[in-house]
């Protein structure tokens, strides 16, 4: 019985546990069917894979297709599991080597032009996969240079679906395609003030060090220009730079809110000054599927400036 398989990560969180992916081809009535508690925009999957398999010069079987995703207790959401499911499909239909297929996780989303769409949440999927055992994750190639962050892990980033099935063995000419990318986002100024700019209130600047020192929480209070802003922006200077580890799980929070990473892991603590009309949401974070995360997480390690405290919404 025709069978393939490949691997992709389901996100909890920065969390991720490894999903088997598993393509069975039966002589039925034709059909594309998706099994394994996926949500909405994963069950739209099958359209997505058909065309782009097909447009990649790869098409896929005109029976019976089922994929099923393990664990079926888990919930799966999102577009990265397109790849891993066309890879799987490829499989099962001896169009690609089985063996190589399943010894590799995958991730992308797949247009129906057959490109590998970058992805959210690329660097905790890795990660992810790293712990699980897993030595080789194929990427989009917009999202190779975060996902080359994590130690240890050989990255392989394609352009599009047909360069994933040569690496897999296929029988096909390389065909040059231009990779999607991530949409560039202005990256926002952090504050690279220093405490020792601070002239005059030494209690003030005194107590900056004091909760820098000790990782307590301040609160400041005084009327309009005192300086509270000033010094609160300045808190962060006073913070050793992140461990290793430290700065992979503040890149893993930015990767999960769609942020850029960059080809560098966070060396410096964030800060996050949320309006004082922010919602409950966007402080905390939420979300339905994919979590993505509020203010006071992506501050984890760093400092949270709640500005204008009792006059906003955070009281509420």
């Amino acid at each position: 019985m025709p069978l393939g398989r490949a691997h992709s990560v389901a996100l909890q969180g920065i969390d991720g546990a490894v999903v088997h992916v598993e393509a069975d081809i039966s002589s039925q009535l034709p059909g594309f069917v998706i099994i394994g508690l996926p949500d909405a925009s994963l069950g739209e999957a099958r359209d997505r894979v058909r065309a782009a398999a097909g447009n990649a010069g790869l098409p896929l079987t005109p029976r019976k297709l089922t994929i099923n995703l393990s664990p079926a207790s888990l919930p799966k959401h999102g577009p990265a599991f397109d790849l891993a499911i066309a890879i799987a499909a490829l499989a099962a239909d001896d169009r690609i080597s089985a063996s190589s297929a399943e010894s590799v996780v995958h991730l992308g989303e797949l247009g129906l032009d057959g490109r590998v769409r970058p992805v959210t949440g690329v660097l905790p999927a890795v990660l992810a996969a790293s712990r699980a055992g897993f030595d080789t994750v194929v990427v989009p190639a917009g999202d190779a240079d975060e996902a080359r962050l994590v130690p240890g892990v050989r990255i392989v980033g394609v352009a599009s679906l047909r360069d994933a099935a040569i690496l897999h063995g296929a029988e096909l000419e390389p065909v040059d395609v231009t990779p999607l990318l991530p949409v560039p986002l202005v990256a926002r100024d952090e504050p690279t003030g220093d405490l020792a700019d601070v002239v005059g209130n030494p209690e003030a600047v005194e107590a900056m060090v004091v909760a820098a020192a000790g990782g307590h929480h301040a609160y400041l209070l005084g009327p309009p220009g005192a300086g509270k802003t000033m010094l609160a922006s300045r808190l962060p200077g006073l913070l050793p730079d992140l461990t290793t580890e430290q700065g992979l799980e503040v890149s893993s929070i930015r990767s999960l809110a769609g942020l850029p990473v960059g080809s560098a892991a966070s060396r410096r603590p964030p800060f996050e000054a949320p309006h004082h009309t922010a919602t409950a949401a966007a402080i905390v974070g939420g979300g339905s599927g994919l979590i993505r995360p509020g203010a006071a997480v992506r501050a984890a390690h760093g400092v949270l400036f709640l500005d204008e405290l009792g006059a906003g919404k955070y009281t509420s």
